[in-house]
């Protein structure tokens, strides 16, 4: 590649990353509408589906997220009814995370929307097998910068 073209925009790759979160993400917005929940909330509920009661710091970890971004997140939750929160008696300290009944029961209410984001972007031009290539490249970029950046702040 010439150094001309090194600063073009088609020849980022952090672009389309950009770009493809931000539409994606706007997509999964539209689908959560009717459960009453922003993406990020989705995130977090997907991460507490999985394994009940975590602490702030686990959620974070998994999600990328510093606690100054998932706190308030959490506390919106909380007033909606989806998670409770409550300090170690272990560790005053650790805040815990548990799902309430609600976020619980919205576990099936959400169990469509994998497939309804798998179906807006299968097509002619796409089909599942190539997204599924994409995700596994995409969680390969995401462990090398993780660890580059565990690595520098050494």
């Amino acid at each position: 590649m010439q150094s001309q073209e090194l600063l073009t925009l088609k020849n980022q790759l952090c672009f389309p990353l950009y770009a493809t979160s931000r539409l994606t993400t706007k997509l999964y917005a539209r689908l959560l509408e009717k459960l009453d929940i922003t993406y990020p909330q989705y995130l977090v509920l997907l991460v507490l589906w999985e394994k009940d009661v975590q602490s702030v710091s686990a959620i974070g970890k998994t999600l990328y997220l510093e606690s100054n971004t998932l706190t308030p997140l959490l506390k919106r939750m909380e007033q909606k009814g989806l998670l409770e929160r409550e300090r170690s008696k272990a560790d005053e300290r650790t805040v815990m995370v548990s799902l309430t009944q609600r976020g619980k029961d919205m576990r099936e209410e959400a169990f469509c929307i994998p497939k309804q984001i798998i179906e807006s972007l299968s097509g002619d031009d796409l089909n599942d097998e190539e997204l599924i290539q994409f995700r596994k490249t995409l969680y390969k970029i995401l462990g090398q910068l993780d660890d580059s950046q565990k690595n520098s702040s050494k």
